[in-house]
């Protein structure tokens, strides 16, 4: 590693973030010597971000770097953070969401010890809180018991995750060379996209390493979220669009001489977008957004008649095929499952 090379880039997209920035930066700071921050203001013109983020800057030369730009939406933002970034590795916190003090130093020594070890890792997780507005208990999505703890490992090693498990944006780490190979690029003005960029690059993860430490404070609580349950149903062609670019990337991937255990994770992971892009059609019960959903499953089927296969074969799938009485209680049954798995608002 190059002596002056930081070992993690965090890019923090910013768009009218000016009420809660200052929390999610400030909670980077402890591990500044050996990070690079990307403050990236996405075109911010309803209140001071863009002056916040050159103010940030201006205090810590040789850390913090504010990035300008025309609005691209979420997906540009993270585009302008890889192909600026400089650490080894790569993560993406969003501007309302921020790390823990103890977790982020634990995790900055740790991959540094694997650098040094010349033990180097493609993806490093971590847990995320779902930080929810009114919640009385915070839910930690950990994975101690879907993988080894504290050691490298590959896909084999993977053990059962449970249908609320999730591998999010959140807690993922990325070898930054890793994004480059695996040719990511986010579309632009367009919302969840976060499950693209952790989707994309799995194919090209060889070996990862899990530290089980509640690293990623996500928080869930304002009325204009993208998680928010009704918003989602509003902008539910985006939803679509992803969950087809999810397709697109399964189908197009070449699975031979891989670890077998990545075509499963990555069906895990599809499946799961696939409940949530159903569902929220379904309970949306417009008649416009039911024929989009049969548009989804066709699409699927000429793109690539196995997955359509398997995604119909899930839970969902048979649900869907059942019967009256039976098939509206699975259906509520997943509705709640989509919403423990997004922590809709």
């Amino acid at each position: 590693m190059e002596d002056k090379q930081k070992i993690l880039t965090v890019a923090i997209p910013c768009y009218n973030s000016a009420a809660y920035m200052d929390k999610c930066i400030k909670s980077l700071l402890p591990a500044q010597n050996d990070l690079e921050i990307l403050i990236i203001d996405d075109g911010s013109t309803k209140d001071n971000t863009a002056q916040i983020a050159d103010e940030y800057e201006k205090k810590y030369p040789g850390v913090i770097r504010a990035i300008h730009q025309e609005n691209g939406g979420h997906g540009e933002a993270v585009n302008t953070g890889i192909r600026n970034a400089g650490g080894l590795y790569f993560k993406v916190i969003d501007s309302d969401d921020w790390a823990d003090k103890y977790a982020l130093l634990e995790t900055v020594d740790r991959l540094k010890q694997l650098e040094e070890d010349g033990t180097p890792v493609d993806m490093f997780l971590v847990n995320f809180i779902y930080d929810k507005v009114g919640a009385k208990r915070k839910k930690v999505m950990h994975f101690r018991h879907a993988f080894p703890v504290g050691e490298v490992f590959e896909w084999s090693a993977m053990r059962h995750m449970k249908q609320t498990q999730y591998i999010l944006m959140h807690n993922i780490i990325y070898r930054r060379q890793v994004l480059i190979d695996s040719k990511l690029v986010l579309p632009a003005h367009t919302f969840y996209v976060d499950n693209i960029f952790a989707f994309q690059p799995y194919p090209y993860v060889n070996k990862l390493y899990y530290l089980d430490v509640d690293f990623y404070h996500y928080y869930i609580g304002r009325e204009d979220q993208s998680v928010n349950e009704q918003i989602m149903i509003s902008r539910i062609d985006q939803q679509i669009k992803v969950n087809k670019i999810m397709v697109d990337i399964m189908a197009e991937t070449d699975f031979r001489g891989r670890d077998r255990h990545l075509k499963k994770i990555m069906y895990i992971y599809l499946d799961k977008v696939t409940v949530v892009t159903n569902i929220l059609m379904i309970v949306s019960q417009d008649k416009e957004l039911l024929e989009k959903r049969k548009e989804l499953w066709k699409y699927i089927r000429e793109k690539s008649f196995a997955i359509w296969w398997h995604l119909k074969h899930t839970p969902l799938g048979l649900a869907e095929r059942a019967p009256g009485r039976l098939g509206r209680k699975t259906v509520v049954k997943f509705y709640g499952l989509a919403r423990r798995i997004m922590g809709f608002n």
